[in-house]
């Protein structure tokens, strides 16, 4: 075989074909309660948040995303 047959190719992301499709979501959902759990607030706060532009958007996202979680009183 020669370079030009040979078939390279890169996986990255999620596989396009999921087995279980329910089972996925499940997962999914429970990861995502357990990051709620740890952090103690979930992704974003609540409300209606307007922006000029979707850049603006993309950086309050980011913030709120690496925001410090919450210090919980035991």
């Amino acid at each position: 075989m020669n370079a030009s047959e040979e078939n390279i190719g890169k996986n990255t992301g999620i596989p396009t074909e999921i087995s279980d499709p329910f089972a996925y979501a499940m997962e999914l959902q429970r990861k995502a309660s357990e990051s709620l759990k740890l952090t103690g607030r979930g992704l974003c706060p609540k409300g209606v948040f307007k922006f000029k532009t979707h850049e603006e958007a993309d950086a309050w996202m980011v913030k709120m995303l690496a925001r410090p979680p919450k210090k919980t009183v035991n």
